[in-house]
């Protein structure tokens, strides 16, 4: 198989984005909603003006700062600060516009535009950002009102208890964004140790094992370049065992509300331009044909998923490399593709002794990951799976299944 270069690519969110939009649009609704409410009463107001130029203010401050609410690095605490200053001003100026219903459990200037404040501090600083700023209109509410009325309470506790909620909801959400990036990573990290585990043992440990038969077969000088490369063989399998099952601790540098939303393993294979949709595995497979493997294979292309064909037929280079090397070089082998409706499936089979019961466990711990990772891990890869089935003295069989793609 044409050597690929791989690499993994994670895509960020933020699953708070949609709250920030959501808080945009409540913002310039709310204003809109607050001037309509001020001028359906504007002859009951002994000082008009006063709102007028408040709601002047309002407006252009809601719609100049639209940016500072459309994410938590443009909140800033400098935006935040005069954004609640603003909603306490409204707050406080409403008895001076002289509508009577702003003492008496009407609204005030602002009306609900104070929610929007409150909400702010919320997403950017969690519930106790936003018990502070709740407070601090709960407290401008009584100055204005120059009591402690059922309504004022109850006015002061819904938005209190509205942006504590919310304020909670983030900080759960922004610790499981976490926990779900490292993991991600983690996972990322992982297969990407598989991949590096099964092209060494595609390419170095085979070179290193070749040496060492061969080395100690001729003897002389020969066969202690034999003994050293096969001590190279055992310390690079235990190097890349070790690294298998001790994952590296995944970055923690998170942007803030940045979630991981999917890790995409994907090759960029040395093909021509323009070959990287369905490919025919026919052609990958025929080379392995010759007078001890017979190749059997369905008069029509058999198509998958270029980088799904790739990697199937290195699993079954894979799978041929074990019989030549564990069935003796004699041993016939036989390669059958089946194209079935649902599914691509590879049968490899040979005529040797076949595998003791527990040798697959033993060599798997001792670091040899042959079936392990270049057959078993490559398929679970392009979501199929692979079957061994060895019965001693009768030869072992392959089956590797990959589920076609609806």
């Amino acid at each position: 198989m044409g050597s690929a270069t791989r690499r993994e690519r994670v895509v960020r969110m933020s699953v708070e984005q949609p709250l920030w939009r959501a808080l945009t649009a409540y913002r310039v609704l709310t204003v809109v909603y607050a001037i309509g409410l001020f001028a359906s009463a504007y002859e009951v107001y002994e000082r008009p003006w006063v709102g007028i130029a408040y709601y002047a203010v309002l407006a252009v401050w809601t719609l100049a700062t639209l940016p500072q609410v459309s994410g938590a690095r443009r909140c800033t605490k400098r935006f935040l600060t005069i954004d609640l200053a603003v909603a306490v001003t409204g707050i406080l100026l409403s008895p001076v516009a002289g509508h009577e219903r702003a003492v008496t459990g009407g609204s005030t200037l602002p009306s609900i535009w104070t929610a929007g404040a409150v909400l702010a501090w919320a997403l950017k600083g969690g519930w106790r950002w936003a018990a502070f700023a709740s407070v601090l209109i709960g407290a401008a509410n009584v100055v204005q009102r120059g009591d402690i009325s059922r309504s004022t309470v109850h006015n002061v506790l819904l938005v209190c208890i509205a942006g504590i909620a919310i304020g909670y909801v983030v900080e759960v959400a922004r610790a499981s964004e976490r926990t779900l990036a490292r993991a991600l990573e983690i996972e990322a990290a992982t297969r990407e140790r598989e991949r590096l585990a099964r092209d060494i043992h595609d390419s170095v440990l085979q070179v290193l094992a070749m040496v060492q038969r061969r080395g100690t077969a001729l003897g002389g000088e020969a066969a202690e370049l034999g003994r050293m490369a096969g001590e190279q063989e055992i310390a690079l399998r235990t190097l890349v065992a070790e690294g298998l099952r001790q994952p590296s601790r995944a970055s923690e540098d998170l942007s803030q509300g940045a979630v991981v939303r999917a890790v995409t393993t994907y090759a960029e294979a040395d093909a021509p331009p323009g070959t990287e949709g369905p490919r025919d595995l026919r052609p990958l497979l025929a080379p392995h044909a010759n007078a001890l493997t017979t190749f059997s294979a369905p008069g029509t292309a058999v198509l998958m998923p270029s980088a799904a064909a790739r990697e199937l037929a290195a699993a079954v280079s894979a799978a041929l490399d074990n019989v030549r090397q564990h069935a003796g070089e004699g041993a016939r082998a036989w390669i059958l593709v089946e194209d079935e409706p649902e599914a691509v499936i590879v049968t490899v089979r040979d005529d040797g002794p076949g595998i003791p019961e527990g040798r697959l466990a033993q060599a798997e711990g001792e670091g040899r990951l042959g079936v392990a990772q270049s057959i078993r891990g490559r398929l679970r890869d392009i979501g199929g799976t692979a079957e061994l089935i060895s019965v001693p003295g009768q030869g072992t069989e392959v089956e590797l299944h990959v589920p076609k793609k609806k």
